[in-house]
């Protein structure tokens, strides 16, 4: 066994990472990383019931030129196995504890995972630390007297959802083009004088799917002269082209931001703008189509409206344009919340934060779902104030306390 002062020595240079695989594959993923403790190779204790988990976070690791080993561990609420199985990992390794080469990363695994290879480790006198899971910083716990550090935000989208066990297959980076910014900007300022329109060229859109044009306008319909203005506005971005009383649109990818998809570009816009003034933003992108692992294996595809990560914090936006139905128990607004829920836990683990950005007005019944579902809401005549609304959600500085922090 070596002293503590030979472990404080060393602790900032392990050649060797343990990590405790668990549902919650970053605190793992983020030390290794990070330039000032990056380890060589890490070491996966594993339990049966996280194969899974193992292979995904063994693959981002693998890709970014780390050695990968697995010691698998059979019963993970056995106190007295897990510290036994830790004891010979240490033994097969003299020569890597003998000179502190191997750190003990104790965040994830089981409690009883936690305690017996903190045992272990503190016996043996090697370096041990905990990833604080909301304020994404390294934490000595041996040798305590160790300074902490504020770890480095190097993970993308493509390596952050891979260790969730989910594929990027496609994104979206470009800016947005000045002119439909511009656009975007007076459909949002003037959203209380032609929601209803912008619903009616929403449902006219929609119906031009595979044809590109769409049904006839009625009578009441090309005397509408906010409609008119409306149509107007998206021809003069070359979006849609009025042919008597129907609408032709140019291709499929104007027809799909004229039936909404100028939303998700122009919360996209937004937060481009705000990475300047938020530094911990470290990737950002709309349109992100991936593939992820279903509850069978099977692989499920999925289209997200925005993503970006922030301080190793996934945030995702679900933009919608559509009217909402009054429905309590099911229909669009119960549909969308339920996925961003439930895509916010599957990609983004316990730290992962949802919001919700409707064109329209949204009923009570999904507000106070919402709030229950701990997903954030900007809708209707707030919209004007988005910019506002992303910067407070998305500061690490404002972010609420981590679950179970």
């Amino acid at each position: 066994m070596r002293s503590d002062a030979a472990a404080g020595d060393d602790a900032a240079r392990a050649q060797a990472h343990l990590v405790l695989v668990s549902a919650q594959p970053t605190p793992n993923l983020t030390p290794v990383l990070d330039p000032a403790v990056r380890p060589a190779r890490v070491v996966l204790l594993v339990s049966p019931d996280m194969e899974q988990r193992a292979d995904w976070l063994a693959a981002v690791l693998v890709r970014r030129g780390v050695r990968v080993d697995r010691w698998p561990v059979e019963q993970a609420w056995n106190l007295e196995h897990v510290q036994f199985r830790v004891l010979e990992l240490l033994e097969s390794e003299p020569a890597l504890v003998e000179r502190g080469g191997i750190a003990l990363n104790v965040t994830g695994g089981t409690k009883l995972m936690a305690i017996a290879a903190f045992d272990v480790f503190r016996a043996y006198a090697l370096p041990i630390f905990y990833v604080h899971p909301g304020q994404d910083r390294l934490i000595w716990l041996h040798p305590s007297e160790r300074p902490g550090l504020d770890l480095a935000d190097r993970l993308r989208l493509d390596d952050f959802l891979a260790a969730h066990g989910a594929t990027l297959i496609a994104r979206e980076d470009a800016a947005v083009p000045v002119e439909r910014r511009a656009l975007t900007d007076w459909l949002v300022a003037q959203n209380e004088r032609i929601g209803r329109q912008l619903g009616t060229l929403n449902w006219l859109a929609g119906a031009a799917e595979g044809t590109l044009l769409s049904p006839a306008l009625d009578r009441r319909q090309t005397r509408d002269a906010a409609l008119a203005e409306l149509l107007g506005r998206f021809a003069d971005a070359e979006l849609l082209r009025v042919e008597g009383d129907r609408l032709r649109f140019p291709d499929e990818p104007a027809r799909f931001y004229v039936n909404g998809g100028w939303l998700e570009g122009h919360v996209y816009a937004v937060l481009r703008e705000l990475r300047g003034e938020v530094p911990q933003m470290q990737d950002l992108a709309r349109s992100v189509q991936i593939v992820r692992a279903g509850a069978r294996g099977e692989a499920v595809p999925n289209e997200l409206d925005v993503l970006s990560l922030v301080d190793n914090r996934l945030y995702t936006v679900e933009c919608k344009t559509r009217q909402w139905g009054d429905s309590q128990v099911a229909g669009p607004g119960a549909n969308a919340l339920y996925r961003l829920d439930s895509l916010g836990d599957l990609l983004g683990g316990l730290l992962a934060r949802t919001m919700l950005v409707s064109y329209r007005v949204l009923p009570d019944h999904v507000l106070t779902r919402a709030a229950d579902l701990r997903i954030e809401v900007c809708a209707g005549g707030r919209l004007p104030e988005l910019p506002a609304v992303l910067r407070r959600w998305i500061d690490p500085a404002r972010r609420p306390p981590a679950p179970g922090a």
